[in-house]
């Protein structure tokens, strides 16, 4: 590229009133010189096909946007440069590689696509020459020093730019040339392209060389400072390996040395197994043999590290008085009498046999009901250490198993950091969440817990960090989990599970009075006498604030009763108390959260059913209705597919046994059904529903009303026996708050009577069902319905 430009004479005057207009990226083409130019787009390249058919002219000016690919006026500059087309070349993808040369200055108008497909512009020419004085040769002398001071300091321009700007005698030239190669922004570059006289460009030039000179003079003391400074490290090396020597022959120790010997009694002083002493002995061998800087090093020395530190045969002693354990579990939890059992059980024997292996347990229920909380007093009352690790999101195998160390910045996995952090091998450790681990393509955590939760197996559990094996059988595992499904069947195996079960109100009233009231009252700074919650304004609180099977909302609403009642007193110091009733209790938590609306009541074709969620049992409206069609079946309400195949299983079991209940066959026939569970926005699943489905389905056919103040939950099968489902006290529980008096049940779930608090059996009539029969016997009200018929007939 001859940037320097030709002796290109053309007369100015010659320049034709509109050009062919190449928009160019990145790059300022001044007067005179010799550029080669890239072209692909289709009006640049017709554009330069234009210019070659007739004068050879064309002009060039730079885009704004580099990003834009079809510029309109407002996207390029205003003043260009007018080139003469030296050779085009034609590339195989179907661009062009031109050669140009700048003429003049030039500002274009009119801008205008042609009929041949390119931009055509009007040209005015700019006239920059300048008579020469005295003044100008002082400038341009000036500027051509400070450029030779420039080019010694650039090593990117070679020396010959120099001497040949010397010989330049144009103004107008001379600062073109030398702007050329400056290296500033583009925006500069244009600003000096735009300035027509040339008296003005050599100043602007004149300014913008003192900076650069300025600049690159900085960047030399720079680079000379970081030189010297790295000839003084290679310096200080040298030096420090003399005295390695010298040390070595006086027997003296370095600091380096020093670190080993601590490391190696530390090595030789902790309790640890065999296997573990001899890889850390290894280790600290192949350490001394390093230089002390070196990467490997600090791999090597963090390893020792985990080793010393990890409580391979330290043990806490357990506390084995089951009465204060007993008192220990009453005082921080209210109920969850099958855990504590199970807790008291576990240190009868360990008082026996002085050792056995770690209990595996797993608490599942619904959020909020003291899983975690239990297992912390579990380990109070052992007077173990508590750690916790949470696998809610853990997808990665190695958070469990730990990196190998070929890995930059590897680790031990989150089970061997765990025992760290416990200082003893025999803590009570909580796995919470297991039900929300994930697994993708770096391996299945899950797969990885089977090792760490097998009493068989956990004695030797194999950290990829540590490549030694590690003893947890001491240690009681306590995992936790919203609901079984999601815990793969291989790790379930492993688990003895414990169900936790939602609170009834009854029972969240008496966890607020005995444990939430007095420890959210301390944390708030407040005394008993403080804040008096009335009994009936607390019932008001669990009914119509809180929605959930455990205590956690309840938690924040009396908190936020007392952060009400803490700036009541402070702003008003003669205020003594605070008294919480159910009228003024809007005033302090606002409108109630959960007004529900009341199900609707059994009717002909309208069924309670009882239903099972994460967060406790709910009731469930099901509504059938029916109209001319052709015996087809319509499911809406977001219903699942477990759902969907109950609808279709209970109608035909109706249509079976249509004779039996006295029912048209041809309804069937020319009656669509139409089944709905309102609150469309909630999905739904699960076969419970079976029973109400087909119960609501025989009410419609046979026009006679479900009984008031009924609900039932079970599972149906095509010959309308009735299966056992889970989650009853749930489901029961959600019946009794909304004032039901009678429940259907499969019989095969009279087991699960047992959980059920005796205050709400006597409340609720739980009747168990084995038989389609008995369900619709029992739940369909065949007297009320020939009274309806027969007022209705007088009324008429």
């Amino acid at each position: 590229m001859n940037i320097l430009g030709s002796n290109n004479d053309r007369d100015n005057t010659k320049i034709p009133s509109t050009l062919p207009l190449l928009p160019v990226r990145d790059m300022i083409l001044y007067p005179a010189m010799v550029i080669p130019l890239a072209v692909g787009r289709e009006k640049s390249i017709k554009a330069l096909e234009e210019a070659m058919t007739t004068n050879r002219l064309i002009l060039v000016v730079a885009q704004k946007n580099v990003r834009v690919e079809d510029p309109s006026p407002d996207d390029i500059f205003s003043t260009g440069t007018v080139c003469e087309v030296l050779q085009i070349l034609k590339m195989p993808d179907g661009t062009l590689k031109t050669l140009v040369e700048g003429v003049c200055r030039a500002q274009w108008t009119d801008f205008k696509l042609s009929d041949k497909g390119y931009v055509e512009v009007g040209v005015q020419v700019v006239n920059d020459k300048v008579e020469k004085t005295p003044e100008t040769e002082a400038i341009m002398r000036n500027a051509i020093s400070l450029f030779e001071q420039y080019v010694k300091l650039n090593p990117r321009i070679p020396i010959e730019v120099s001497i040949a700007t010397g010989n330049i005698n144009d103004p107008a030239r001379l600062s073109d040339t030398i702007a050329s190669h400056i290296g500033i922004k583009n925006e500069d570059k244009q600003e000096i392209l735009e300035l027509v006289d040339p008296i003005e460009r050599l100043e602007k030039i004149i300014r913008i060389l003192s900076s650069e000179i300025e600049i690159l003079n900085i960047e030399q003391r720079i680079q000379k400072r970081v030189r010297n400074q790295m000839e003084k490290s290679q310096k200080e090396y040298y030096l420090n390996e003399q005295m390695k020597a010298i040390q070595k022959e006086l027997q003296q120790k370095d600091d380096n040395q020093k670190d080993i010997d601590e490391l190696r009694n530390k090595i030789e002083n902790t309790p640890m197994p065999d296997q573990a002493r001899e890889a850390a002995q290894k280790e600290l061998a192949r350490l001394e043999k390093m230089m002390p800087m070196s990467p490997e090093a600090s791999v090597i020395r963090t390893y020792l590290e985990w080793i010393i530190d990890l409580p391979w045969e330290k043990s806490t002693t357990d506390n084995l008085d089951l009465k204060r354990a007993r008192e220990i579990l009453d005082k921080d939890h209210y109920g969850l009498e099958k855990v504590k059992e199970r807790v008291l059980e576990y240190l009868a024997v360990l008082s026996r046999v002085k050792k056995i292996k770690g209990p595996i347990l797993c608490f599942i229920g619904p959020p909020g009901v003291g899983k975690t909380s239990i297992a912390k007093s579990i380990s109070k009352s052992l007077g173990r250490n508590f750690v916790r690790i949470s696998m809610g999101g853990v997808r990665d195998e190695a958070e469990i198993r730990g990196h190998r160390r070929t890995y930059i910045g590897s680790l031990p996995g989150k089970i061997i950091q765990s025992m760290k952090k416990a200082g003893s091998n025999n803590p009570v450790f909580i796995l919470d969440e297991i039900d929300k681990m994930g697994a993708d393509w770096r391996g299945d955590p899950s797969a990885a817990l089977l090792e760490v939760l097998d009493p068989e197996q956990n004695y030797a559990f194999g950290d990829h960090y540590l490549d030694v094996d590690f003893d947890l059988s001491k240690v009681m595992f306590i995992t936790t989990a919203n609901t079984m499904h999601n815990i793969p069947n291989t790790l379930l195996d492993r688990l003895e599970i414990i169900r936790f079960t939602g609170y009834t109100n009854e029972e969240k009233q008496k966890i607020a009075s005995m444990f939430i009231i007095p420890k959210q009252t301390q944390q708030h700074g407040l005394s008993e006498k403080d804040l008096i919650i009335k009994p009936e304004a607390l019932k008001d609180v669990i009914k119509n604030y809180t929605h959930e099977a455990g205590v956690r909302n309840l938690t924040r609403e009396i908190a936020n009763l007392c952060r009400k009642t803490a700036k009541e007193l402070e702003m008003d110091k003669n205020l003594k108390q605070v008294i919480i009733t159910s009228n003024n209790l809007d005033k302090y938590l606002g409108i109630p959260h959960f007004g529900r609306e009341k199900i609707a009541e059994n009717g002909i074709g309208v069924v309670t059913g009882l239903a099972w969620t994460e967060v406790g049992g709910e009731t469930l409206t099901i509504e059938v209705n029916k109209m001319k069609g052709k015996g087809g079946l319509i499911l809406t309400g977001q219903l699942g597919n477990v759902m969907k195949e109950s609808a279709q299983a209970a109608l035909t079991y109706i249509r079976s046994s249509a004779a039996k209940l006295g029912i048209d066959e041809d309804v069937f026939k020319e009656k669509d059904f139409h089944v709905h569970v309102p609150e469309g926005a909630v999905p739904k699943d699960g076969p419970s529903a079976g029973i109400a489905l087909a119960a609501a389905l025989a009410s419609l056919c046979m026009e006679k009303p479900i009984k008031k103040g009924l609900a039932m939950t079970g599972e149906v099968t095509l010959r309308g026996r009735v299966l056992a489902i889970g989650g009853l006290k749930e489901k029961v529980l959600a019946a009794y708050r909304e004032g039901i008096n009678t429940v259907l049940f499969p019989e095969s779930n009279k087991k699960d009577l047992a959980d059920i608090p005796n205050d709400i059996q006597k409340k609720i009539k739980m009747i168990p069902v084995s038989h389609m029969d008995d369900v619709i016997s029992l739940a369909i009200d065949h007297e009320k319905n020939k009274r309806l018929k027969k007022n209705g007939g007088n009324k008429k």
